[in-house]
């Protein structure tokens, strides 16, 4: 048996071959702390899920009350659980009327798989149109989807029909025919280095679905949930899709993903054949407790009227000669660099400042910030001088 020391190396999976390693010892407000007592600003939320920062009371009390009344009793849909009922109740007050059915999973990619699955269902059609720079997860459909050909190389095959196109270029909407069950797009591109639909483009894209009958799905895994300053992100645009996924940042730092689309077609799930979307642990309750506490908190605190500002408050700090462009919506930015080294080097040298910044994997020469939506004003402050000071030891 090897020393706990060597656990984490030696016999968890790692991800990259230089994991960051920070030994956390407990996390609070927009702060993780490791287990010498040194403290990390959070600026990037355990990429958009920690939305409301670590350890609120309220999500807390939430868990506790629901562990005390059951953890999990039944598969998913067999048994009507509380827990489950409430966060319907908080998502039917933040959506359009036609997004009224819910089918909880256990994270983004997983509500990816089940838009797929639901699209081919409703259209009876195969070919799904995704984006170049896209990424929607990596299991072997959601990957299918995404876009880093780097990535997906090594996992071939991949799933069949499918097709990338540009975001932005109209002419090649024309790719999206009769035989199209859905086009997919995350409504903000995250790991493309935070890029922005044209509204224009948008609406032309939902026009395009309706003449062909395909279904429009936005992934708003990261940029839903109040990032951008919007409970949902495709607000900006006047454009409602016919199915939304959801995940990171409902859980309230639990596990979630969910799909969002009407009642008549989430019907088809259940019959010819019955069972034809099925998750075990999916809509557990413990985290559907969590979900919508964390949504009446966005609510009652008001926390989406003080975005805007905050956003202002990192624009207008984060100016420096070594920045080519920062692109932002809310708090959802990504601050580009002259190249990738120097990418590198923030991220690094941030955790020795005492700042959690991460990068993207698609996109080198940029790193990200996801930063708690109830961040405080001095916490941005803080966090802005400190990427300032290390840009000035490049």
């Amino acid at each position: 048996m090897s020393k706990n020391k060597d656990i984490f190396h030696q016999h968890l999976a790692q991800t990259t071959p230089f994991p960051f390693g920070i030994k956390v010892s407990h996390a609070q407000g927009s702060y993780i702390y490791d287990t010498q007592g040194k403290a990390y600003l959070d600026l990037i939320s355990g990429i958009a899920v920690s939305s409301l920062g670590h350890g609120h009371p309220r999500i807390k009390k939430a868990i506790n009350q629901q562990t005390e009344k059951h953890l999990h009793v039944m598969v998913y849909g067999e048994f009507e659980q509380e827990a489950q009922n409430e966060l319907a109740k908080e998502l039917l007050q933040i959506l359009p009327e036609s997004l009224n059915s819910f089918y909880f999973v256990n994270s983004g990619t997983e509500a990816i798989e089940a838009a797929m699955k639901l699209a081919k269902r409703v259209t009876h059609r195969q070919e799904i149109i995704a984006f170049k720079k896209a990424y929607h997860g990596s299991s072997h459909g959601s990957l299918s989807l995404s876009s880093n050909e780097l990535k997906k190389a090594p996992f071939e095959p991949l799933l069949p029909q499918i097709k990338h196109i540009e975001l932005n270029v109209i002419e090649q909407l024309a790719q999206i025919t009769e035989h199209t069950a859905a086009v997919i797009l995350e409504t903000i591109q995250g790991d493309a280095g935070v890029r922005f639909p044209e509204l224009n483009y948008l609406k032309a894209l939902r026009k395009k679905c309706d003449e062909t009958g395909s279904m429009l799905i936005f992934d708003e895994i990261q940029c839903g949930m109040g990032r951008t300053g919007k409970m949902w992100a495709f607000e900006h645009f006047q454009v409602v899709p016919d199915a939304l996924v959801s995940g990171k940042s409902l859980g309230a730092g639990l596990p979630i993903g969910c799909l969002i689309a009407k009642h008549e077609a989430m019907l088809q799930f259940s019959d010819n054949p019955m069972l034809g979307h099925i998750t075990t642990f999916g809509g557990h309750p413990l985290v559907c407790a969590a979900a919508a506490e964390g949504l009446k908190i966005i609510r009652e605190e008001n926390l989406l009227e003080g975005i805007e500002r905050k956003a202002e408050l990192f624009a207008d700090l984060l100016q420096h000669k070594e920045i080519i462009e920062v692109r932002q919506l809310g708090l959802m930015l990504a601050i580009e660099l002259k190249d990738e080294e120097k990418v590198q080097q923030i991220v690094l040298n941030g955790l020795e400042s005492g700042i959690l910044l991460f990068w993207f994997l698609s996109t080198p020469n940029a790193f990200r910030l996801s930063p708690p939506l109830n961040i405080s004003e001095e916490d941005i402050r803080i966090g802005c001088s400190k990427i300032v000071a290390l840009l000035n030891e490049l």
